[in-house]
């Protein structure tokens, strides 16, 4: 990544959302809706492009993710203390199931439904120095541990095929692929190890060539990675902490990308906490709708 090529566009502020740890970026393409979190300051952002109507919904805890369902108003929520159907506007609340009930000093982080309408989420330490963090499946039934011993965990995300699992080992600094076998993960293997430089790798997401595109924590940029885990291409983002990105738009072209101001000295990165996007030219992959 010595001269990787630069994308030729700049990315833009859409929501100058000033968001203290913005996650979770996420299109819902049935009502054209970009959905997006905070996890420290806890709430629910929701954008549409088309009118700039953008707003912000309270939650009450700390949330990692949302993943969408069969109903557009209600999500599954991904909060510190366990997963819960949440509805959007009216604010009712069914609490799940909870994957760790005895790491009081976890949260969930990221999630993602898999192609097979299961969500995958990960959990990590919330002071952010034990490896008690793991990966989980969950059916709507079943709650399945993917692999533990992991101190922040970022992803997973499915490949455009459903054929390959990433997910991140953030401040080991390598995101891992799984191959898909029967019901299951294989072994883990070394998609991409950041270099010196680098930062961190936190979320991600893949387009529709097959290739993955993944934020640098504190290295402002998002690096699209090709299948054999080379850089393809780095678009920079004007500041530190890039967190998660997402494709959107009409023809899900447009990379929404969301970052954060936790630690941040305003005078020196103002821009930290919105959130930005840009045309990519290339076509994403549609959110997939949990099944449980």
């Amino acid at each position: 990544m010595s001269h990787p090529v630069v994308h030729p566009h700049a990315p833009h502020v859409a929501v100058a959302s000033c968001c203290v740890l913005g996650e979770g970026a996420l299109w819902d393409h049935r009502t054209n809706t970009l959905y997006w979190v905070d996890i420290k300051n806890p709430g629910i952002w929701h954008y549409q492009p088309k009118t700039a109507k953008h707003d912000r919904i309270d939650v009450p805890e700390p949330i990692g993710f949302v993943a969408l369902t069969a109903d557009p108003d209600i999500v599954i929520a991904g909060f510190k203390s366990g997963l819960s159907r949440l509805h959007l506007w009216g604010g009712e609340r069914q609490r799940l199931v909870s994957p760790e009930p005895d790491k009081p000093d976890n949260r969930i982080n990221d999630g993602h439904v898999g192609p097979d309408g299961r969500l995958y989420f990960g959990t990590m330490d919330d002071l952010e120095t034990s490896p008690t963090g793991c990966f989980w499946r969950w059916d709507g039934k079943h709650l399945t541990a993917l692999r533990e011993g992991i101190v922040i965990t970022n992803g997973p995300a499915f490949s455009h095929d459903g054929n390959v699992l990433y997910a991140t080992d953030t401040l080991g600094g390598i995101v891992y692929a799984h191959d898909i076998v029967d019901d299951g993960l294989g072994p883990a293997r070394v998609f991409v190890r950041f270099e010196e430089g680098w930062g961190f790798p936190d979320g991600m997401t893949v387009d529709s060539e097959g290739h993955l595109w993944v934020c640098h924590w504190g290295a402002s940029r998002v690096s699209r990675f090709a299948p054999d885990g080379s850089v393809e291409r780095v678009v920079p983002v004007p500041t530190a902490q890039v967190t998660k990105c997402a494709f959107g738009g009409p023809d899900l072209t447009t990379l929404y990308i969301t970052t954060a101001a936790i630690g941040r000295d305003p005078h020196i990165d103002p821009m930290a906490g919105h959130l930005f996007s840009v045309e990519t030219g290339i076509r994403g992959v549609r959110a997939n709708i949990f099944k449980g």
